[in-house]
């Protein structure tokens, strides 16, 4: 018996029986051969991290663009907070804790610069059904390792691409909004907890608001700092849950939950709505989209660019220009963006 049949007997002891075993994988779309090491969503874990998109998460908008002061989320620090929600939950509960990390790693892989501010400007100048969870899972299968993917599992890559909920409800009803694994599901509210915190953390040290702003139940209920409000959500998710028809029913008290509902609400109107945010994204679709028209029409510019970023081979693969093109401009920083936008539009000194 290798290391990772004895982490899968492990599994098999330990686990709860709503968990997702890795031996009990749906597997990968191109069979390989297992690691003798690493279980099935350790793997897919170790190539996330190792993947290209995911170090360009570190110079891409969480809310406030470019900021300069350090102390500002990233969307890698986003990505990182994510996890260890999702494990904290996951363990909790006696579920696969791996899976679920996997997952959260993964889970903005395909976000845009500038935010949500570029997904909605992709919308406008590619396509309407564009969204950063699918486009995470086009980074995952499609994209990365220059054309090929990261050739993750089933479950990992349903986690990813049914991690977003948008402004739709935290707790969805409709089982199509769900992943087929409790830990995918688990991912979802984590990232719903993680962004609830931060970007209201954000939000008062930039001065977009002020803490005397935050509705008073919202402080009373969840709590006034970050760590007593993360603490007060993981909990009561974790003891709220049952056991309903032989599955495992993620809930929350109808306290803590709108308090939640409300907080959130109050972060849409007052922080991502504000005008000081929506400012500097009109700024940004401005760049993205003179980008976009530029590159459809310079193949040799976008060839250029694609092979600095390692995934030439998308434009050789016989996609349409278009989606060649959506993809590279998703797959940029903020600061390539910017700084690609000036080496093409701004005028360069001739003496």
């Amino acid at each position: 018996m290798n290391i990772r049949e004895q982490f899968e007997k492990r599994e098999k002891n330990f686990m709860s029986p709503f968990g997702c075993q890795s031996a009990q994988s749906q597997g990968r779309q191109r069979a390989e051969a297992s690691c003798p090491i690493r279980t099935a969503f350790q793997v897919d874990r170790d190539r996330i991290v190792y993947s290209n998109a995911f170090r360009r998460l570190k110079h891409k908008t969480q809310v406030f663009l470019n900021p300069l002061g350090d102390e500002y989320r990233t969307r890698l620090t986003h990505t990182l907070e994510v996890p260890q929600i999702a494990r904290t939950i996951a363990r909790a509960m006696f579920l696969n804790e791996d899976l679920a990390e996997a997952i959260a790693l993964g889970h903005d892989l395909g976000h845009t610069p500038f935010g949500h501010g570029g997904e909605a400007i992709l919308q406008e100048i590619h396509s309407p059904s564009f969204s950063h969870h699918k486009q995470s899972l086009r980074v995952v299968d499609i994209i990365e390792n220059n054309g090929r993917g990261l050739n993750l599992t089933h479950e990992v890559r349903d986690g990813i691409v049914k991690h977003s909920k948008g402004y739709g409800k935290i707790l969805p009803d409709d089982p199509n909004e769900l992943a087929c694994t409790i830990e995918g599901r688990i991912v979802r509210i984590s990232d719903i907890m993680a962004y609830l915190n931060h970007d209201l953390d954000d939000a008062i040290r930039s001065g977009v608001i002020h803490e005397t702003q935050v509705p008073g139940v919202c402080s009373r209920t969840i709590g006034r700092t970050h760590q007593e409000r993360a603490t007060t959500m993981i909990r009561d998710l974790v003891f709220s849950s049952r056991a309903v028809g032989g599955r495992l029913h993620l809930a929350m008290s109808d306290e803590v939950f709108d308090a939640m509902t409300t907080l959130r609400t109050f972060l849409y109107d007052n922080v991502y709505r504000s005008d000081k945010v929506h400012r500097e994204f009109v700024k940004a679709k401005k760049i993205l989209s003179e980008l976009y028209d530029y590159l459809l029409r310079n193949e040799a510019v976008l060839e250029t660019e694609l092979t600095r970023m390692g995934i030439a081979d998308c434009l050789k693969n016989g996609g349409a220009r278009e989606q060649v093109v959506c993809d590279f401009i998703a797959s940029m920083t903020d600061r390539h963006a910017l700084s690609l936008y000036e080496k093409i539009f701004f005028p360069t000194p001739t003496v």
